[in-house]
């Protein structure tokens, strides 16, 4: 009962403050887009935006309910396990303004497979629809661009000229973002401390929403550029040798296999990939680690460690070395890293392949 009268307080609140609220939600860059945003827009608002994790029934009404008269605009991360928690949530910080970053195979189990997903992710454009708000939305993306293409207050941003904002990766240990015109000419070439070029549309999303909002070109790219990634999301830390990338706060198949993408391109050299099994996947679990273990072995890397009982159930010819626990494979790799060496580790956050970082 206490949670309902702390979400019923947090959204009378809000309704006598007449600030944009801008509410994310998707499968995968949450965070890092809403950082970027909120780094953005605050060269221009007093901004308040979700902190950490506190994205679900008890943080949103938390987080609106640290709203005062000082602050110009909010940007709250929403996320889901199941369908109806989206359009519970916006109904709490009633949102003018939002998007999706991406819908992706995660919450497999919950959300009842891929198309519940998709269901459950556009509560959000349904609730802006409803309520006339403004959409953001990635005109690449083919699952998300269909449902809202048509509706009258839609500002897309993407990799090609017909959106609103596009812009180009080049991808190196950091992502390089050319931000460009209708005809092709470059506006600002943003050099991020990012990797991976699927962080491209958490990149045009925040410019998008910079120039919706009267931010300055130069604002945006300084903001852009000074945001560091924190808490074990994508980040990049040298140790001695050896390049880590450090994606261990949580993981699907989705960003799995973009991630062993990313260092595949990205990066040159020995590779040592260290993989923590994947949760709340349900009747799908065999078959998506089996698909990420088939694309982690193609990078045919210097180490392959696997943590985990799935990733030890479909690695039936044991190309990888298996761990328990994460613990496990920090000590194996205190005596075995390589030197000269780019070490990726990720893992959902059942899996604790934080852990690993004391091998290091």
């Amino acid at each position: 009962m206490c949670y309902r009268h702390v979400q019923s307080l947090a959204n009378y609140d809000l309704k006598h403050l007449n600030i944009p609220v801008l509410g994310i939600t998707g499968s995968n860059g949450k965070t890092t887009s809403k950082e970027l945003c909120a780094a953005v827009l605050s060269k221009k608002y007093k901004t308040l935006f979700t902190q950490g994790n506190l994205n679900n029934h008890i943080g949103v009404p938390l987080t609106l309910l640290q709203i005062n008269k000082q602050h110009e605009f909010a940007v709250i991360e929403m996320g889901a396990n199941h369908q109806g928690e989206i359009d519970f949530l916006s109904s709490i910080c009633e949102p003018t303004h939002g998007f999706i970053t991406n819908v992706g195979k995660a919450h497999l189990e919950g959300f009842g497979g891929f198309e519940g997903v998709i269901k459950g992710k556009t509560e959000l454009y349904r609730f802006l629809m409803q309520s006339g708000g403004t959409i953001f939305c990635n005109s690449d993306n083919p699952f998300l661009f269909p449902l809202c293409k048509d509706y009258g207050k839609l500002i897309t941003y993407g990799a090609t000229n017909n959106a609103s904002v596009f812009g180009e990766a080049h991808e190196g240990e950091f992502l390089t973002v050319n931000w460009k015109d209708s005809k092709g000419n470059l506006i600002k070439k943003i050099k991020t401390q990012l990797t991976g070029s699927y962080n491209l549309e958490n990149v045009l999303v925040a410019i998008c929403i910079g120039k919706n909002f009267g931010v300055s070109n130069d604002d945006i790219q300084s903001a852009i550029q000074a945001y560091t990634p924190s808490n074990q999301r994508s980040q990049v830390m040298q140790k001695g040798s050896n390049t880590l990338i450090i994606d261990a706060y949580n993981a699907n198949p989705t960003s799995m296999i973009a991630a062993l993408k990313n260092l595949a391109v990205a990066y040159k050299g020995k590779k040592v990939i260290v993989l923590g099994d994947m949760f709340e996947l349900g009747d799908e679990s065999y078959g998506e680690h089996k698909q990420v273990l088939h694309e982690a072995i193609n990078l045919n890397p210097h180490l392959l460690l696997l943590v985990g009982k799935w990733f030890n159930e479909v690695d039936k010819e044991k190309k990888g070395i298996h761990f328990t626990n994460s613990v496990e494979a920090k000590d194996y790799l205190k005596s075995n890293l390589p030197a000269n060496s780019t070490v990726l580790i990720k893992g959902s956050r059942s899996s604790k392949m934080e852990e690993v970082l004391g091998a290091f």
